[in-house]
């Protein structure tokens, strides 16, 4: 399913990649649950809907690839619906029974459709342009490219065929995700360049960092 205004061909710089965002809907009480009790499930869902935003404009404003917005529950969501005509971005519905099966499913969909996939997470708040330039970039060398999280898990994947292996039976939200994945890429025989680590937002002290950074206009949109 996809947005009216979505870029096509030679006005991206990587026409034969795609950014696949995966974001929840902001509806209270179902996003950022672990900060609802220093925000409220008001305030954390705005959080959450602050997050995409920046995220989708960053993104799809750099011009680098076709972005598509992977939608859970499904793209209905007003704030889909916004991104979708104001910034060009096509949308998908998530689908699988876990995290593991619909960041699989999504990948090997858009390499159906694409030589190159990024997927990445709507809650990193320095993902930028230049990260993900830098990660398309390496996949004309590599077969995979991770950008590790602090907290042991990562902020993008890269690939150029569906990995199936990568995403099943996965500790997720657990410390160990991205030394797991990276032995995995191993074992299949895939080069692998990392990019550099960083913080996704997803607790108290994340968001104090969060709002420092903020303050300082330090985020480039």
């Amino acid at each position: 399913m996809s947005g009216p205004g979505r870029p096509e061909g030679g006005s991206v710089r990587y026409p034969n990649a795609r950014i696949l965002i995966f974001a929840k809907a902001p509806i209270p009480g179902q996003v950022k649950t672990r900060l609802i009790p220093t925000l409220g499930p008001a305030g954390a869902a705005e959080l959450a809907r602050d997050l995409l935003e920046r995220l989708v404009r960053r993104l799809a404003g750099a011009r680098l690839a076709p972005v598509e917005l992977w939608c859970s529950p499904d793209p209905g969501h007003p704030l889909f619906r916004d991104l979708s005509e104001s910034a060009g971005v096509a949308l998908r519905t998530q689908r699988g029974e876990d995290l593991g099966e619909r960041l699989s499913a999504a990948a090997e969909d858009a390499l159906g459709r694409a030589e190159a996939v990024l997927l990445v997470g709507a809650d990193i708040p320095e993902l930028d342009a230049d990260y993900c330039a830098s990660a398309l970039s390496a996949l004309a060398d590599f077969d995979a490219v991770l950008g590790p999280a602090e907290d042991g898990g990562y902020v993008l994947l890269g690939l150029k065929a569906p990995a199936p292996e990568l995403f099943t039976d996965m500790p997720w939200g657990g410390e160990r995700v991205a030394a797991i994945t990276r032995g995995r890429i191993a074992s299949l025989g895939l080069r692998c360049s990392e990019r550099a680590t960083l913080w996704d937002l997803d607790r108290p002290e994340d968001l104090l960092r969060y709002r420092r950074i903020d303050a300082l206009g330090d985020f480039r949109e």
